[in-house]
């Protein structure tokens, strides 16, 4: 059996499946798909707090499915705009437990990991999954990966 670790981009999942099919990301049928015959090492899933009752409900879900939750809070600037992003938290990590894991499953379409993918490839020997919105997934990151699966209807809840 092999070991693998789940790092997912919650922000980057929701807005990406939002925009394309107008329904969300299917978590546990990800969990089926993606760690069927595999020993999960660690799963985490990082996502943005912005102190709703809603939000904390969806992240005791993630709990129990498996997936240890890593909050950041949601930052307002004056000027309107909006900070809210995990990409270092999940680059460090990602080589932190990646490196020990045979596989590494990435879920984000963000090509700022494709530098992510190739070390964890090149430097560990370790095979880098990446799910994604095919269409919103940037191709520096799908030519990276080792595989790339898309997310389709079947990882979509109904």
């Amino acid at each position: 059996m092999s070991n693998v670790t789940i790092l997912v981009d919650v922000q980057n999942v929701y807005y990406t499946t939002r925009d394309t099919y107008k329904r969300p990301f299917d978590y546990n049928a990800f969990w089926q798909q993606a760690t069927e015959g595999r020993n999960v090492v660690k799963a985490i899933a990082y996502a943005i707090d912005r102190g709703d009752e809603k939000q904390r409900q969806f992240q005791n879900i993630l709990r129990a499915i498996g997936f240890e939750v890593k909050l950041k809070p949601f930052i307002q600037r004056s000027d309107g705009s909006a900070k809210g992003d995990w990409d270092v938290g999940i680059a460090i990590d990602g080589i932190e437990y990646g490196k020990d894991s045979d596989t590494l499953i990435l879920v984000s379409g963000d090509g700022d990991f494709a530098l992510l993918a190739s070390t964890l490839r090149e430097k560990y020997n370790t095979k880098v999954e990446v799910y994604g919105v095919e269409a919103l997934t940037a191709q520096s990151l799908i030519q990276a990966a080792d595989d790339f699966i898309p997310v389709t209807e079947q990882l979509l809840l109904r």
